[in-house]
This record gives structure tokens, sequence and C-alpha cells, in this order.
């Protein structure tokens, strides 16, 4: 078995070239090397947050699956102030995954 462990986190990207036709969430898990190559995927937009059954989802594609007895984790904090509109919270969601046999990673 994998005992690879990475940090993957999903959370809503409001504005900018991440997303420029409105909120979208976007999941992505964090590795080693260039930021632009780390495994990601970017939901159409939607006011709907995805269910931890379509984040699963989302892993196996990308290659991954949550870590032996992991859940996903929330936090929230401040957007950043350079943003174009009023800053607000924001949400961020975080899992530490492992990579599938024969996956991806």
């Amino acid at each position: 078995m994998n005992k690879q462990i990475f940090g993957a986190q999903m959370s809503l990207r409001c504005c900018g070239t991440t997303s420029p036709y409105g909120p979208r969430w976007q999941l992505y898990v964090a590795m080693t090397g260039l930021v632009s190559e780390w495994p990601t995927y970017t939901w159409p937009p939607t006011g709907e947050t995805p269910t931890p059954d379509e984040r699963a989802r989302t892993l196996t594609d990308l290659g991954f699956t949550l870590a032996e007895g992991v859940e996903w984790e929330w936090t929230e904090h401040d957007g950043p102030d350079y943003h174009p509109h009023p800053t607000r919270v924001l949400l961020l969601c975080s899992a530490k995954v492992r990579p599938l046999e024969g996956g991806a990673a």
C-alpha cells in the first residue's frame, strides 16, 4: 500500500483567472513541483458546495483517496484585500489524501 500522504484542499474561487465566469469550487492536491502541475479539478459555476461523495469521486478521478480515518475539515478566513469586491469570509475544506494504487501520483 502506498504510504505517501498529501494535502488536498477545496475552496470557492470567486473571481480572477481561476474563475472568470463566476464563483466555482476548485479541488487540488498539493504536491512537490510546480503548482500548475498539481492535480486539480474545478466544478462548473454553482451555488452548491460539492458533497462528500462528489469530492470522493473527484479525488478518485485525480488518482487519490482520503487517508485512512480522515475526514474533510472546514476552516474560514477573511478574503484577501486585493479582491475587486468587498472582503468576505472564505471557506476552505482540506483533508489528507493518499495516492490510489496505480493512481496518477
